[in-house]
C-alpha cells in the first residue's frame, strides 16, 4: 500500500480478537519511521496502534462507503479479508442477500431461513438474461452454464463446494431445478422430473443430521445433465465419491445415521413394513449412539413417502423397493446381535439370539453360518487353512465392517438403478456437470476421511487456478496488453506431497501390503522421507503417531490411528460368501459384480455410455484384471477416481459456487465474522479473487460517465477514449498505477479509491459553493424582508403616534365643551326649579278659588233639577187616571159591537182562513229552501272556482315542465361552446333554484289555501264523522307503508350486492374458461405436432394438409341426425381426431350453460321478490277518501320506481355481458363533478316538490267527495226528517224536492266525468314530460361528461373529440330517422295492400290488368341481397384464397376492413337461403380449421394474428347481428334485418367463434410479449432518457462475462414507436375500439410487470436517479395513452406498482411519518415488494444514505395486518379474460365489391 494514501482521516483495519477486524480513522498522516498509530475507533475511543517492528506493515484501507455492499467483490478497490468480510457483512445482514460475486465465483451464504427466491416466476425471471445484468442469484450461475453450452457447444460444469451445513446440497438442487425447469425434455419421459427425483432417494441414502447441518451430505457426487441438439433434457448420469461408511455404525454426540434408517422406524407400523420387525429408533444400536433420532420440523414417516415416491417414478418397481428396505433392515438387526466372551481369544453367540435370527431371516441365509462365521474367520497359509476363533472386539469390528459394506454395496446399487433410470437411448450432444462436493475440512482430529477430502480440494483449487489465470490471459490478450507472469501460490508441491511416488498414499499403500504394517510404522517411513526434506510437511512435537500438511488453505495435523485400517476396509470373505448364497435374490445381485468395480464408493454404472463427446477414460475395471486388482486400497481407488474428474472438470467449462456457513449455531440471517472468516480462508476467496482484482477494469464510457465531474469542457473530446487517457494523466502521475486497453481501463489496486475521493471532493465543493450562493441569496431575501418589515413597522408606529396626538386635541376640545353644557345645565336647572314652584303656587291658589266657585254653582244647579222632577211626576199622576178612565170605558163599547158582528161572519170564515194560513207556511217553508240550495250552490260555485285554480296551478307547472324541457333543450345546445359551458351551466342551476324558491312560495300558498278551506268544511265533516276503528285503519296502513320502504331498501341492497358478485364471479369464470382454452389450444398443438410426427416417420402415409380435420371437433348441427351425417363422413374422409379436444369442449360448453342457468335463476329470484313485494302491496286493506287517492298515488310511483330499478338490473346484466365502455361511470374533471353534484340535488329537489304536489291532489279529491251534492242531500233530508216527520210529508208534497236533488246528482256526475278525465290527460301529459325530461337529463350529462373529457384535452384533441361527438350524434339521429323511415314503408306497404284488396273488389275483371301494369311499373332493376354463391367444390379453394394464403399487409391497406370475415359470412348466408346444412357446416368447419392452420403457420407474426382476430370478431358480430335476434336487431336498418338467417340457429358455432377468438387474443397477447420482452428493461431501467441524472458506479468483473455481445440498446422512443406500430396495425385491420383498450391495457401490464420484476432483481438499479428515470418514462408513456385517446382503456392502473416503487426509491426513508407515508402510497405493491425495494436501495453518489434496518423493521410491522401475496415477482405471464362486446356494422351487404386480387372468380354476387 502507499504510504501517502494513510493520511489524516483515512480510515482502516485493524485487528480484533472478537470482530476479526474493526474500523477506525487515523487521527494524523503517517510518515515513514513512525512507530506507533494514532486512530480514533468508530464508538468514538482513541487507541495508538503498534506496527509490527519486522514488516513495519500499515493496516489495510477501507473502502469508499459508495463501494460497500456492492454486487461483485471485484468491484471494490480495495479487496483483502476485511474489505470482503464487510462487503459479505452488509449484504448479508442489512440488505438480507445471500448471494455475492466474487469474479467468476458465486458466494452463497447459507441463511437458515426458506426464502422466497426460488419460485418459477424467479426462474422465468432469469431465463436469457445476461449474468452481470441481473443480482447475484444460482439461477445467474445456472443460466450462463446452460447459454454457453449452446453458445459455444462446450459441456459445462458447476463445482458447488463447503464445508458442511454450508448450503451445497441445496444449490446444486436448485441449479438443476432450474435446468429443468428452462430447457424441458425432448421426450414425454419427464426426464427433468426424473433428475428431480432423485435428489430425495440420494439425501435418504447419502445425507444425515451433523452437529453442523441437519442434512448434511456424506459423500461428493457429480452429476451429469445430458441435453440434445435441441439443449432440452434427455438424461442424466451420477457419480459418487468417498461414501462415509462408518457413520452406519458409530455416530457421535448430537447426530444421526443416514435418514433412510430413520423414515424405517417412523413407518413400521405400515402393513407392509410388519415382516421387517422394526421398531422405535432408540431400540437399535446403529440408530441410538448419537441421542437424537429427531431433527425439529421433519417428519420421517413423511419423507418416507416421498422417498417411495421417488423410486417409483424413476423405475424401481415394489418388489425392489421391499428388497432395498429389508436389507436396511437386516442392517439395524445386524447392529443389535450381541458376543458373549468365552475367554480373551474366543467368544461367541447367545442361542436363538433374535437380532441375529430376524437379520438371517430377512437376508434369507442359514442361522447358524452366520453365527459361525460372525465368531471365527479362516486363515490360510502356503500349505494349509484353518478356521480360527476371533476376540468379542474384533467380532464387533467384523460385524460393523460387515453392515457397512453392505450398505455401500446396496448405496452403489441404487445409484446404478437410479442411473439407468436417467439414461436415454438419444444420442447426446452435450451435457452440464453439477459437483456437489465437500469443502476443506480441518477438525480437532483429523482422520482418513479428512485427509481424502482435503486432497479433492486440492486437486480442485489447482484447476481453479488454472481456469482463472487463463481467463486472466485471455482478457489482457483481447485488450492488448502485455501479459506479464504473475507470482501466486502454486499448489502443486502439495499435491506431489500427497500423490507422487513415495508420497503420502504410495506409502500408505505400501505398509498396507506389509503382514505386520501398523500405523506406528507408517508415521515413522513418513517422518524418514519428507521430515526436513519437503517444506510442506512437518511434525508435531508432542506426537509421534501425527503429522502436519500445509495445504492451500491452512495447516492441518491427521492422526495416524485407523489409516491403516480405513485404507484395508477389511471385510472377511466367509461372510460375504454366506450373503452370496442367500435365497433372497436382490442380495447377491450386490455382490455379484463387484469384482468389476472400481470402489464401493463409485457409482459409475458398468454399462454406462459416457455423456460427454470429449474423450473421457472409463470408471470401470478393465475385463483382463486380476482378483489382485480387486484388492485395491480405498486411497487408490479414490485417487484414481479423483483423476477421472479432473479430467472431466479440464474437459469442461467450470463455473464455480463457494458456500459459506455463517454461524455455527444455525440462527438466521445471523452472521459471526470469526465463521465466516474461516470460511473465506477455507474456500480461498479472497486469494483466488485478489487473482482477478491485480487489476481494477472499467469501460471507456463507464469511466466517463462517472467521472465527467473531473473534466472541463476543453477536456471533452469526441473520442471518449483519448478524453479518458488525457485526464488519467493529469489526475493520476504514476503510469504503472493504470494501463489503458483495447475497450478498458485497468487500474492498480486503490486507484479506483483514489478518483473516488477526487470525486467525492469535487462534488463536495461544488456542494458547499452551490450551498454558499443559496446561502446568500437567502440572507439577502431575509435582510431584504426585515428592511421592508422594519419601514412598515416605522410608518404604523408613526401613523400611531400622529393619531394619538390629534386623539388627544380632540379629547381636549370635547372636554372644553362638555364643561360649557355642564355649568350651562346647571344655571339653568336651578332657573326651572323656581319657575315651577312660582308656577305651583299661581296654580294651587287659583284653584282653590275656582273650586269654591264651583260648589256654589253645582247646588244650586242640583236643586232645580229636583224642582223640576217633583213637578213634572205629580202631572204625570193625574194624567194617566184619567187616560186609564177613557179607555175601559171604550173596550166595553167595543166588545159590544165585537160580538154581534163574529155571529154573523163565522161560518164563511172558517175554511178559507186556515188554507189561507197554510199556504202561507208552506211558502215559507218553500222560501227557506230555496234559500238554503242557493246557499249550498254557491258554496258549489266556490269550490269549483279553487278546482279550477288547482287545474290553473297545475297547467302552470305543466308550462313550467314544458319550459325546463326548452330550457334543457338550450343547454344541450350551449353544450357544444366548450369554453362557456361551465359558467351557463351555474346560470342555468341558479334560474332553477329561483324556480324552485318561486314554486315553494306557491306551494306554500296552495298549503294556506287548503287550510282555509279544511276550516270552512268543518262543520260537513262534522256529518260523516271518523269512528275509531277507521283512524287505527290509518295508523296500520302507514306503518304498512314503512314496512315497504323498508322492504325495497333491503332490496336494493340485496340488488347491488348480488350485482356485485354477480361481476366477481364472471370475471372469474370467464378467466377460468379463458385458461382452459388455452390449455386446450395447447393441447391441440401438441395433439398436431404428434400427427406431423407420425405422418413425417417412414412407413407412414401422408394425407393433404389441406383435408385435415375437415370434420372438427367444432361441428355442430341439431338440425342433422345420424343417418344424415353418415353419408357424409364416408364422402369426406378425414383422420381421426383426438377425443380430448371434443370432450374438452363439451366440457366448457357446459360450464358456459351452466353459468347462464345460474344467471336466469338469479333473475328469476329477483323478479319473484319484485312480485312477493307487489303481493304485499296488494294486500293492504282498502281505505276511503283522501288516504285511498294517496295511497293509490303513492302506490303507482312506486311501481314506477321498481320498473326502472328492474329495467336498471337489465341494462346492468346487459352491460356485463357486452362489457359496454366505462366512460360513462368514469369520474371527469372537478367541474363536472361540481356541476353534477348540483343537478342532483335540483332533482331531488323537484322530486320532493312533486310528492307534495300528489299529497295536496289527494286531499282536495278526498275534500270534493266530502261535498258532493248526493251526500249533503241526503244529511239535509235526513235532518228535516227528524225535525218534523209532518213536515217531510210537506215538503215532498208536490216533488219539487226530489227533483232538485236529481239535478243536483247529474251535474255532480258530469263534473266528476270532467275531472276524471281531466286528471288523466294531465296524468299522461306530465309522464310524457318526465320521460322526456328524463332523456334530456342523460343526454345531458352525457354531454357534461363529454364536455369534462374535452376541456382535459389539448386544443387538437379536443376539436377532434368535438368532431367524433358530432358525428356519433349525427349517427344516431341517422339511425332514429332510418327507424322512422321503417315504419313509414311498413305503413305504405300495408296501404299498398288494401288498396290491392279494394281495388280488386271494385272492378275485379275490368280493371285487373290496369291495377297489375300499375303496381308493375316502378319496378327495379336487379337487387342484390348480400349473398355469395360459389360451388361444393369450390370450398376448398375459397378457404385457400381467402384465408390461407392472403396477406394481410395489401387487405389491410387497400380494402375495407375485415373484408375475409364479410365475404364468408355471405356465403353463409347464400347456404342458409338454400337451406344447406351440410354446406353451412363444412364452410364453418373449413373456415375455423384455416384460421388456425394460417396461425400456426405465421403465428409469430404480429400483423397476421392482429388481422385474423379482428375478422374473427366481425365474424361473430355478423354471425349476431344477422342472427334475428332482437337484441342483436336493435341497431339494424331495414335492409339489415331482411338480411337476417332464416333457417338455422348458429349459436354454437358463435360460441366456438368466440372461443376461437380468446385463442387468438391470447396468441396475440404472446406475440406481443416476444416483440417487447427484450425491449421493456433496457429501454425503461438501463437507457438513461434523462442523460446525467445517474451517474455509472465501478463495475465488477461479472460484467465481461456476458454471454450475449451488445446488438443494440433499445430506448424508450423504441417501445413507444413499437406501440405505434402496433396501435396502427390494430386500426388498419378494423378491430373493435373495446378490444383495442383490452390489448393496449395487456401490453401496458406486460411493460410494468417485466420491469418491476427486473428492478427487485436488481440492486444496481434501485436509487433515487433510477426511480426519476421511471417516472419520466412512464409519464411518456401516459402520454402516449392521452394522444392515443386510450386513458380510459385501463392501461394507467397497470402501471400503478411500478409507479409506487418508483416514488418509494424517491421519498424519504427516515422517521416514523416516512414510514407512514410509505404505508399509506404503497397500497399497490406487496409487503415483500416494499421490504424488497427498501432492501435494495444503493446510494449512487455519497451524498445519498442508506435505508437503516430499523426503518425497514418499521415498515414491517405497520405493514403486517396487511393481508396481500406472498409472492415477490409479479406474474408476467398472466393475461385477462378478454370479452368481445357486440359491435354491429353499418356496412350494407349488398354494396360490398369483391376485388379481383382475392382470386375469388368462382364466387358470384346474388
Amino acid at each position: 500500500l502507499s504510504i501517502g494514501e494513510h493520511s489524516q482521516y483515512a480510515r482502516v483495519w485493524i485487528p480484533d480478537p472478537e470482530e476479526v477486524w474493526k474500523s477506525a480513522e487515523l487521527l494524523k498522516d503517517y510518515k515513514p519511521g513512525d512507530k506507533v498509530l494514532q486512530l480514533r475507533l468508530e464508538e468514538g475511543k482513541d487507541l495508538e496502534y503498534c506496527l509490527d517492528p519486522k514488516t513495519k506493515e500499515l493496516p489495510p484501507l477501507r473502502n469508499p462507503d459508495i463501494l460497500v455492499g456492492e454486487n461483485d467483490l471485484t468491484a471494490l478497490s480495495y479487496l483483502h479479508e476485511p474489505a470482503v468480510l464487510h462487503n459479505l457483512k452488509v449484504r448479508f445482514i442489512d440488505s438480507k442477500l445471500i448471494y455475492t460475486y466474487c469474479g467468476i465465483v458465486l458466494v452463497a451464504i447459507n441463511p437458515y431461513e426458506q426464502l422466497p427466491i426460488y419460485g418459477e416466476d424467479i426462474i422465468n425471471a432469469y431465463s436469457g438474461q445476461n449474468m452481470g445484468d441481473m443480482d447475484p442469484h444460482i439461477f445467474a450461475v445456472a443460466e450462463e452454464a446452460y447459454k454457453q453450452m449452446a453458445r459455444d457447444e462446450r459441456n459445462q460444469s458447476i463445482i458447488v463446494s463447503g464445508e458442511s451445513g454450508a448450503g451445497k446440497t441445496v444449490s446444486a438442487k436448485y441449479a438443476m431445478r432450474y435446468f429443468a425447469t428452462v430447457s424441458g425434455s425432448a421426450s414425454e419421459a419427464n426426464v427433468e422430473e426424473k433428475v428431480l427425483a432423485s435428489n430425495p432417494i440420494m439425501e435418504s441414502i447419502g445425507n444425515a443430521k451433523t452437529t453442523r447441518n441437519d442434512n448434511s451430505s456424506r459423500f461428493g457426487k457429480y452429476i451429469e445433465i445430458g441435453f440434445d441438439k435441441r439443449y432440452r433434457i434427455i438424461g442424466a448420469n451420477m457419480r459418487t465419491y468417498l461414501l462415509e461408511k462408518s457413520r452406519v455404525v458409530f455416530q457421535a454426540e448430537e447426530e444421526r445415521n443416514y435418514h433412510i434408517f430413520y423414515q424405517l422406524c417412523a413407518s413400521a407400523a405400515l402393513p407392509e413394513f410388519k415382516t421387517l420387525r422394526l421398531g422405535n429408533a432408540n431400540y437399535f444400536h446403529y440408530t441410538k449412539q448419537g441421542g437424537s433420532p429427531v431433527i425439529d420440523g421433519i417428519d420421517d414417516a413423511k419423507e418416507m413417502v416421498n422417498t417411495r415416491q421417488a423410486c417409483t417414478l424413476l423405475g424401481i418397481s415394489d418388489s425392489y423397493q421391499m428388497g432395498i428396505f429389508r436389507i436396511l433392515a437386516g442392517i439395524l438387526h445386524l447392529g443389535n446381535v450381541e458376543f458373549a466372551s468365552r475367554d480373551s481369544d474366543s467368544c461367541a453367540i447367545p442361542p436363538k439370539h433374535d437380532p441375529l435370527t430376524i437379520f438371517c431371516d430377512l437376508m434369507g441365509v442359514e442361522y447358524e453360518e452366520m453365527a459361525h462365521w460372525l465368531c471365527h474367520r479362516k486363515l490360510a497359509t502356503a500349505t494349509e487353512t484353518y478356521i480360527k476363533p476371533v476376540s468379542k472386539l474384533h467380532a464387533i469390528n467384523a460385524r460393523d465392517a460387515l453392515a457397512k459394506h453392505i450398505y455401500a454395496n446396496l448405496f452403489n446399487w441404487i445409484v446404478d438403478h437410479v442411473n439407468k433410470a436417467l439414461h436415454s437411448t438419444v444420442k447426446q450432444h452435450s451435457f452440464i456437470g453439477v459437483l456437489d462436493i465437500y469443502g476443506f475440512e480441518t477438525f480437532e482430529i483429523n482422520s482418513f476421511e479428512q485427509f481424502c477430502i482435503n486432497y479433492a480440494n486440492e486437486k480442485l483449487q489447482q484447476q481453479f487456478n488454472m481456469h482463472v489465470f487463463k481467463l486472466e490471459q485471455e482478457e489482457y490478450m483481447k485488450e492488448q496488453i502485455p501479459w506479464t507472469l504473475i507470482d501466486f501460490y502454486d499448489n502443486q508441491p502439495c499435491i506431489n506431497l500427497i500423490e507422487a511416488k513415495m508420497g503420502v498414499l504410495d506409502l500408505l499403500d505400501e505398509e498396507c501390503k506389509m503382514p505386520k504394517g501398523s500405523d506406528d510404522t507408517w508415521a515413522q517411513k513418513l517422518y524418514n522421507t519428507h521430515l526436513n526434506k519437503c517444506a510442506l510437511f512437518e511434525k508435531p512435537r508432542l506426537s509421534n503417531k501425527a503429522f502436519i500438511i500445509k495445504h492451500f488453505a491452512d495447516k492441518v495435523e491427521y492422526q495416524c490411528e485407523g489409516f491403516l485400517e480405513k485404507n484395508k476396509d477389511t471385510v472377511y470373505e466367509e461372510q460375504i460368501k454366506v450373503l452370496k448364497s442367500s435365497k433372497f435374490k436382490l442380495l447377491p445381485e450386490l455382490f455379484q459384480d463387484e469384482e468389476k468395480v472400481i470402489s464401493p464408493t463409485s457409482a459409475t454404472s458398468s454399462g454406462r455410455v459416457p455423456l460427454s463427446r470429449t474423450p473421457v477414460k472409463p470408471a470401470k475395471a478393465r475385463p483382463g484384471q486380476t482378483s489382485k486388482e480387486h484388492k485395491k486400497t480405498v486411497g487408490h481407488q479414490f485417487r484414481n477416481s479423483l483423476h477421472l474428474l479432473m479430467e472431466t472438470l479440464n474437459a469442461t467449462t467450470p463455473h464455480y459456487v463457494r458456500c459459506i456457513k455463517p454461524n455455527d449455531f444455525k440462527f438466521p440471517f445471523t452472521l459471526l465474522s470469526a465463521t465466516v472468516i474461516y470460511n473465506l480462508r477455507e474456500l480461498s476467496v479472497v486469494w483466488t479473487d485478489a487473482i482477478s482484482v491485480l487489476w481494477n477494469r472499467w469501460t471507456y464510457q463507464e469511466f466517463f460517465s462517472r467521472y465527467r465531474v473531473l473534466m472541463k469542457q476543453k477536456d471533452v473530446l469526441s473520442d471518449r477514449k483519448q478524453t479518458c487517457k488525457n485526464v488519467l494523466e493529469k489526475l493520476i502521475l504514476d503510469k504503472d498505477k493504470y494501463q489503458f486497453g483495447k475497450t478498458k481501463i485497468f487500474f492498480r489496486a486503490g486507484q479506483v479509491a483514489y478518483l473516488e475521493k477526487i470525486r467525492a471532493d469535487k462534488l463536495r465543493a461544488a456542494c458547499i459553493r452551490i450551498q454558499k450562493t443559496i446561502r446568500g441569496w437567502l440572507m439577502r431575501k431575509k435582510y431584504m424582508r426585515m428592511r421592508k418589515a422594519a419601514i412598515t413597522i416605522q410608518r404604523y408606529v408613526r401613523g400611531y403616534q400622529a393619531r394619538c396626538y390629534a386623539k388627544f386635541l380632540r379629547r381636549t376640545r370635547a372636554a372644553i365643551i362638555i364643561q360649557k353644557f355642564q355649568r350651562m345645565y346647571v344655571v339653568r336647572k336651578r332657573y326651572q326649579c323656581m319657575r315651577d314652584a312660582t308656577i305651583a303656587l299661581q296654580a294651587l291658589l287659583r284653584g282653590y278659588l275656582v273650586r269654591n266657585k264651583y260648589q256654589m254653582m253645582l247646588r244650586e244647579h242640583k236643586s232645580i233639577i229636583i224642582q223640576k222632577h217633583i213637578r213634572g211626576w205629580l202631572a204625570r199622576v193625574h194624567y194617566r187616571r184619567t187616560l186609564k178612565a177613557i179607555v175601559y170605558l171604550q173596550c166595553c163599547y167595543r166588545r159590544m159591537m165585537a160580538k154581534r158582528e163574529l155571529k154573523k161572519l163565522k161560518i164563511e170564515a172558517r175554511s178559507v182562513e186556515r188554507y189561507k194560513k197554510l199556504h202561507i207556511g208552506l211558502e215559507n217553508k218553500i222560501m227557506q229552501l230555496q234559500r238554503k240550495i242557493d246557499e249550498q250552490n254557491k258554496e258549489y260555485k266556490s269550490l269549483l272556482e279553487k278546482m279550477n285554480n288547482l287545474e290553473i296551478t297545475y297547467t302552470t307547472e305543466t308550462e313550467k315542465l314544458r319550459s325546463d324541457v326548452e330550457r334543457l333543450r338550450v343547454s344541450e345546445e350551449e353544450a357544444k361552446n366548450a369554453t362557456n359551458r361551465v359558467l351557463s351551466l351555474q346560470e342555468e342551476i341558479a334560474k332553477l333554484r329561483k324556480e324552485l324558491h318561486q314554486t315553494q312560495t306557491e306551494k306554500k300558498t296552495i298549503e294556506e289555501w287548503a287550510d282555509k278551506y279544511k276550516h270552512e268544511t268543518e262543520q260537513v265533516r262534522a256529518w260523516c264523522p271518523l269512528t275509531t276503528d277507521e283512524l287505527h285503519d290509518r295508523s296500520n296502513w302507514s306503518s304498512h307503508f314503512g314496512f315497504l320502504f323498508s322492504v325495497t331498501e333491503t332490496m336494493e341492497k340485496k340488488l347491488v350486492e348480488e350485482t356485485k358478485q354477480l361481476e366477481l364471479d364472471l370475471n372469474d369464470e370467464r378467466l377460468r374458461y379463458q385458461n382452459l382454452l388455452n390449455e386446450f389450444s395447447r393441447l391441440e398443438e401438441r395433439y398436431d405436432d404428434l400427427k406431423d410426427e407420425m405422418n413425417l416417420m417412414p412407413g407412414h402415409k401422408r394425407t393433404d394438409s389441406t383435408h385435415s380435420s375437415n370434420e372438427s371437433e367444432y361441428t355442430f348441427s341439431s338440425e342433422i341426425t345420424e343417418a344424415e351425417d353418415l353419408p357424409l363422413r364416408m364422402e369426406e374422409p378425414s383422420e381421426k381426431k383426438a377425443p380430448l379436444d371434443m370432450s374438452l369442449f363439451l366440457k366448457l360448453q357446459k360450464r358456459v350453460t351452466e353459468l347462464e342457468q345460474e344467471k336466469q335463476s338469479l333473475q328469476d329470484e329477483l323478479d319473484r321478490k319484485e312480485e312477493q313485494a307487489l303481493r304485499a302491496k296488494a294486500k293492504v286493506p282498502p281505505i276511503r277518501g283522501a288516504e285511498l287517492e294517496y295511497e293509490s298515488l303513492k302506490r303507482q310511483e312506486l311501481e314506477s320506481e321498481n320498473k326502472k330499478l328492474k329495467n336498471e338490473l337489465n341494462e346492468l346484466q346487459k352491460a356485463l355481458t357486452e362489457t359496454r365502455s366505462p366512460e360513462v361511470t368514469a369520474p371527469g374533471a372537478p367541474a363536472y363533478r361540481v356541476l353534477l353534484d348540483q343537478l342532483t340535488s335540483v332533482s331531488e329537489e323537484l322530486e320532493v316538490r312533486k310528492e307534495e304536489v300528489l299529497i295536496l291532489r289527494s286531499q282536495l279529491v278526498s275534500q270534493k267527495e266530502a261535498i258532493q251534492p248526493k251526500v249533503n242531500t241526503s244529511q239535509e233530508v235526513h235532518w228535516v226528517v227528524k225535525q218534523s216527520p209532518q213536515d217531510y210529508h210537506m215538503l215532498n208534497e208536490d216533488g219539487e224536492l226530489w227533483l232538485v236533488y236529481e239535478g243536483l246528482k247529474q251535474a255532480n256526475r258530469l263534473l266528476e266525468s270532467q275531472l276524471q278525465s281531466q286528471k288523466k290527460s294531465h296524468e299522461n301529459e306530465l309522464e310524457s314530460l318526465r320521460g322526456e325530461i328524463q332523456s334530456l337529463k342523460e343526454e345531458n350529462n352525457r354531454q357534461q361528461q363529454l364536455l369534462a373529457q374535452n376541456l382535459q384535452l389539448p386544443p387538437e384533441a379536443r376539436i377532434e373529440a368535438s368532431l367524433q361527438h358530432e358525428i356519433t350524434r349525427l349517427t344516431n339521429e341517422n339511425l332514429d330517422l332510418m327507424e322512422q323511415l321503417e315504419k313509414q314503408d311498413k305503413t305504405v306497404r300495408k296501404l299498398k295492400k288494401q288498396l290491392k284488396v279494394f281495388a280488386k273488389k271494385i272492378d275485379f275483371v275490368s280493371h285487373y290488368v290496369i291495377i297489375i301494369s300499375c303496381f308493375n311499373i316502378p319496378r327495379k332493376e336487379k337487387d342484390f341481397q348480400g349473398m355469395l354463391e360459389y360451388k361444393k367444390e369450390d370450398e376448398q379453394k375459397l378457404v385457400k384464397n381467402l384465408i390461407l394464403e392472403l396477406k394481410p399487409r395489401g387487405v389491410a391497406v387497400n380494402l375495407i376492413p375485415g373484408l375475409p370475415a364479410y365475404i364468408l359470412f355471405m356465403c353463409v348466408r347464400h347456404a342458409d337461403y338454400l337451406n344447406d346444412d351440410q354446406k353451412v357446416r363444412s364452410l364453418l368447419t373449413s373456415t375455423i380449421n384455416g384460421i388456425k392452420k394460417v396461425l400456426k403457420k405465421r403465428g409469430d407474426d404480429f400483423e397476421t394474428v392482429s388481422f385474423w382476430l379482428s375478422n374473427t370478431c366481425r365474424f361473430l358480430h355478423c354471425l349476431k347481428q344477422y342472427s334475428g335476434e332482437e337484441g342483436f336487431m336493435k341497431h339494424n336498418t331495414p335492409r339489415q334485418n331482411e338480411h337476417c338467417l332464416t333457417n338455422f340457429d348458429l349459436a354454437e358455432y358463435r360460441q366456438v367463434l368466440s372461443d376461437l377468438a380468446i385463442q387468438i387474443y391470447q396468441q396475440l397477447v404472446r406475440v406481443l410479449e416476444n416483440i417487447l420482452q427484450p425491449m421493456i428493461v433496457s429501454g425503461m431501467l438501463e437507457h438513461e432518457t434523462i442523460q446525467g441524472v445517474s451517474g455509472v458506479k465501478p463495475t465488477g468483473l461479472r460484467k465481461r462475462t456476458s454471454s450475449i455481445a451488445d446488438e443494440g440498446t433499445y430506448t424508450l422512443d423504441s417501445i413507444i414507436r413499437q406501440l405505434n406500430s402496433f396501435h396502427s396495425v390494430m386500426c388498419q385491420h378494423g378491430m373493435d375500439p373495446e378490444l383495442i383498450k383490452q390489448v393496449v391495457k395487456q401490453m401496458f401490464y406486460i411493460i410494468g410487470a417485466v420491469t418491476l420484476n427486473n428492478l427487485l432483481l436488481r440492486k444496481d438499479m434501485c436509487s433515487w436517479s433510477k426511480g426519476m428515470q421511471i417516472r419520466y418514462n412512464v409519464s411518456q408513456l401516459e402520454e402516449w395513452l392521452r394522444d392515443k385517446n386510450l386513458m380510459n382503456s385501463g392501461a394507467k392502473e397497470t402501471l400503478e406498482p411500478l409507479i409506487q416503487a418508483a416514488q418509494l426509491l424517491q421519498v424519504k426513508k427516515k422517521t416514523d411519518e416516512d414510514a407512514e407515508a410509505i404505508c399509506s402510497m404503497c397500497n399497490a405493491l406487496t409487503t415483500a415488494q416494499i421490504v424488497k425495494v427498501l432492501n435494495l436501495y444503493t446510494p449512487v453518489n455519497e451524498f445519498e444514505e442508506r435505508v437503516l434496518v430499523s426503518f425497514i423493521r418499521t415498515i414491517q410491522l405497520r405493514l403486517r395486518d396487511r393481508k396481500d401475496s406472498p409472492q415477490l415477482l409479479m406474474d408476467a405471464k398472466h393475461i385477462f379474460p378478454v370479452t368481445f362486446p357486440f359491435n354491429p356494422s353499418s356496412l350494407a351487404l349488398e354494396t360490398i365489391q369483391i376485388p379481383a386480387s382475392l382470386g375469388l372468380g368462382f364466387i358470384s354476387r346474388v
